[in-house]
């Protein structure tokens, strides 16, 4: 998605210049006064970054842009330009709420630095935003023994700062159990970077993780952050940390002890305060007796251990996992029906793919199906070939309230009679569950 600039300077000569300064990075916008300036604000979908001359018809007029941004586009970061005069009152907006000044006349590579990094900023905020959105709407779903345990290590090591190692095969929803480690730290409200170890070539790797300065390499036209300063004071996620080369394991191994990283091409340190998790599909230890991966990094990265053991060993957490696939992914606002025979069939198969391949089949199953109710012969060979030995569900005629009934019955005798849980499981409260069932189909209650 291109980013949108706004700026606002009554001088036609200067807004030219930073036009074509700043026009390969985004779609660019002029007013020439707050008053235009306001009125863009306004009606504008999104607005990136807005940058402002401080004086205008008025010595301060740059504050009232200052305030209408804030107001209308609070996230959106504020570059103040200003005469040479000026810069006491420049410095007095950056304790507004600006993100920088730029002096007249224009260093031109001060503004495309400046203005790159509002931009990044801005882009990093959103992002963040959007995966803790993703943390509330993908919790954490199950109650087999083995996921309580992980439920209760996350809440052990959310309130510390220490590094978590997540062990598990491919699927298992290690990333997801990552995020909910982050959503429910200290470092909530602070970026959460994912990184594929294992997409990223070795030779990019060290510059994406650490950063480069400027002409440190072929192609490094201007400096740049790396994952590392993007995600200080909040979480790095690092999948499949046992694709990494002995490069990085060496430079991650000094970035944990010290706290402090290096970018490619300099040779000063720059703190950073990242919590780092790790995870991965292999067994570390085996590797770092084969001489694979460095040892000390694996005790640095294996403070605490959480283990994902694969679905085919916690079959009791597919029926949630399935309500719970079939509410994310449903059209039109209708919860989905799956029939107990469906779950049975899901609840047979092994899941090599485990908790990824589930969602995706829940996903496929509801796209191909627009009635709303999945069975059996929705999923694919060899799902759907599996051997049920339950009686139809769906039977020719029957009405949709004896459906729901013999539904929400089946459900209630899958939870052994508790109605909580069973209520949980098809996403209605208990009075509701009540109507469903009808009177005299009733299980002992158990709670």
């Amino acid at each position: 998605m291109k980013q949108h600039i706004l700026i606002v300077d009554d001088d036609p000569h200067a807004r030219d210049l930073l036009k074509r300064l700043v026009g390969p990075l985004g779609d660019v916008h002029e007013a020439a006064d707050s008053t235009a300036a306001q009125k863009m604000l306004s009606t504008l979908p999104r607005v990136d970054l807005v940058m402002t001359d401080m004086a205008m018809n008025e010595p301060q007029e740059g504050l009232k842009v200052l305030a209408a941004t804030r107001e209308l586009h609070a996230e959106t970061p504020v570059v103040v330009i200003t005469a040479y005069g000026n810069i006491e009152g420049a410095l007095d907006t950056i304790q507004q709420g600006a993100f920088d000044y730029l002096q007249k006349p224009f260093d031109v590579d001060a503004i495309v630095r400046v203005v790159r990094r509002a931009l990044e900023q801005r882009r990093l905020v959103e992002e963040n935003r959007s995966l803790r959105q993703q943390v509330r709407q993908t919790p954490l779903v199950g109650r087999s023994a083995a996921l309580l345990e992980v439920y209760k290590q996350v809440a052990r090591a959310a309130g510390t700062n220490v590094p978590v190692l997540i062990t598990g095969e491919t699927g298992t929803g290690k990333e997801m159990v990552a995020r909910a480690l982050h959503q429910r730290s200290l470092r909530a409200s602070a970026p959460f970077i994912p990184v594929d170890c294992g997409a990223i070539a070795e030779s990019l790797m060290e510059s994406e993780l650490f950063g480069h300065a400027k002409g440190a390499f072929t192609g490094a036209a201007s400096a740049r952050r790396g994952l590392f300063e993007e995600a200080d004071a909040g979480t790095l996620f690092l999948d499949e940390i046992g694709d990494v080369g002995p490069k990085i394991q060496a430079q991650l191994l000094r970035a944990l002890q010290e706290g402090e990283i290096r970018r490619v091409g300099e040779s000063n340190s720059i703190k950073v305060d990242v919590r780092v998790v790790a995870a991965t599909n292999k067994d570390l230890k085996v590797l770092a007796k084969e001489g694979k991966f460095r040892e000390d990094l694996l005790y640095r990265l294996d403070v605490v251990s959480l283990h994902l053991p694969p679905l085919r060993e916690r079959k009791e957490d597919i029926p949630a996992l399935v309500q719970h696939f079939a509410a994310a992914h449903a059209r039109g606002g209708a919860r989905p029906v799956v029939t107990p025979e469906a779950i049975e069939r899901l609840c047979a198969y092994s899941w090599p793919g485990n908790v990824r391949q589930l969602e995706n089949v829940v996903a496929r199953a509801l796209a191909l199906n627009a009635t709303g109710v999945l069975g059996p012969t929705d999923f694919p060979a060899p799902i759907g070939d599996a051997e049920s030995k339950s009686a139809p569900l769906v039977a020719e005629g029957l009405s949709l309230s004896e459906l729901s009934r013999r539904y929400a019955a089946q459900v209630l005798q899958q939870t052994s009679g508790n109605k909580s849980e069973a209520a949980r499981i098809l996403g209605v409260d208990r009075k509701t569950l009540y109507k469903l069932l009808g009177p005299g189909d009733e299980p002992a209650d158990v709670e």
